[in-house]
């Protein structure tokens, strides 16, 4: 199991948006994720329903400070943005791996891809482009939703020569897979359907997400527990690697459940 720790060097992210604006405190914020996370998620521009769009020149500005400090670090950086100019700069810094919530939409960036080794994170959402929008899905139909967009797009980046071992399917969680609760729920419920369909590592990120905060009726602040009682049962259900704004608790929630379940390392 491999933890992602969430830094988001943001005006307006729904959990923490403007807390890590400023490069110092981007880079403490990160540094002491990464006293539990194996990979730090920067991310410069919010993907919520209500954040403001932020210009790619922007967002290379706000991360190359981070990235600067985290190299020196030998830490494993992961850049999570879907403009191509931010991926292209990206890749240009040898990052481990790029997040993309449009799932690499852009074939004209193809090449490039197929030319590096970072890892790519295909994350699915029904709006497909863009940042989250507030959509009415079925629950009943999420599922052939994910699966039918990853046969398409992991077929177009392992025919433009991108090696399927780099690939992570990331399937989206709250307002990416709906408005209502119960499609990210059916989501979770499907992890090892889709670990079985595709043969490739999942992803999962439910970490203070909508869906969890209306379930349990708490603000993103308060929303640790629900968190992690999501994030236990992802791996319970085989996810390889889980995104989340507090990688302590779930590293420790791990290491009590392997206890437990006697699967100690």
């Amino acid at each position: 199991m491999k933890i992602l720790g969430i830094v988001n060097i943001t005006e307006d992210s729904f959990s923490d948006g403007g807390k890590y604006l400023a490069a110092d405190a981007a880079i403490a914020h990160a540094r002491a994720l990464a006293q539990d996370a194996d990979i730090l998620d920067l991310g410069a521009a919010s993907s919520n329903p209500d954040a403001k769009p932020v210009a790619p020149d922007v967002e290379i500005a706000r991360l190359a400070p981070v990235v600067e400090a985290l190299r020196k670090d030998r830490r494993t950086i992961s850049i999570d943005s879907f403009a191509p100019q931010v991926q292209r700069w990206a890749l240009a810094q040898r990052v481990g791996y790029l997040n993309d919530i449009q799932g690499f939409a852009d074939e004209a960036l193809y090449p490039e891809l197929a030319a590096a080794s970072a890892r790519l994170i295909v994350m699915h959402s029904v709006q497909e482009r863009g940042k989250a929008t507030r959509i009415e899905i079925s629950p009943s139909e999420i599922v052939d939703r994910v699966n039918r967009f990853f046969d398409r797009r992991v077929a177009a980046l392992t025919n433009a020569g991108i090696a399927r071992e780099r690939i992570i399917l990331d399937p989206g969680m709250g307002f990416f897979l709906g408005s209502d609760p119960q499609t990210s729920l059916t989501v979770l419920r499907a992890v090892a359907g889709l670990k079985r369909r595709f043969g490739l590592p999942v992803l999962i990120s439910a970490s203070r997400k909508s869906f969890l905060r209306k379930i349990a009726g708490r603000p993103p602040e308060e929303a640790g527990p629900a968190s992690l009682a999501a994030e236990l049962f992802a791996a319970l259900q085989g996810a390889d690697m889980i995104r989340t704004h507090d990688p302590r608790a779930l590293k420790d929630g791990l290491a009590v459940w392997a206890a437990l379940s006697g699967n100690q390392a």
